[in-house]
């Protein structure tokens, strides 16, 4: 049984990485920023999860639209690399899109964080300053939150 998946992961293995070695380029500070990215994204989630169950806004639809929007945020860099590909560009565009992702990403996570209640087990000099880096972001959930309480209620 130990061989069959030894032999399936290396199948998969070496069908997955030629595909996304073509989609966001090779080496070790693609595969770091592609995990950031996912370590964050994952984050993201599990904070806005438990965000909506607090101010019970959790709705399966919104979730749902958030697969496509997560689907659609890994393609950007994707994006990027192929545009650096066809201009001949050092990686300019994927490193555009990346660092653009994650700190929306890192923002959205921190705003979901302090919705869910989460701000305590921060230290209060960091909280002040990351309450100020998200401030915007932090209104834009509370008003959609708040929104789609009153669209479920109403």
């Amino acid at each position: 049984m130990d061989r069959i998946v030894a032999w399936f992961c290396a199948v998969v293995g070496a069908a997955t990485m030629p595909i996304f070695e073509f989609f966001y380029g090779h080496g070790e500070p693609t595969r770091a920023f592609m995990t950031a990215l996912l370590f964050f994204i994952i984050l993201d989630w599990m904070s806005g999860i438990r965000a909506s169950k607090r101010d019970h806004t959790y709705g399966s639809k919104y979730g749902i639209d958030g697969v496509f929007r997560t689907f659609f945020m890994f393609l950007l860099p994707a994006g990027g690399n192929l545009l650096d590909k066809a201009l001949q560009l050092p990686g300019i565009a994927f490193g555009a899109m990346i660092c653009g992702l994650l700190y929306h990403v890192i923002q959205s996570m921190i705003a979901n964080s302090i919705r869910a209640g989460w701000a305590d087990w921060l230290p209060l000099s960091v909280l002040e300053r990351l309450s100020e880096w998200v401030k915007s972001e932090l209104d834009k959930k509370v008003n959609r939150s708040k929104k789609r309480k009153d669209e479920t209620s109403g």
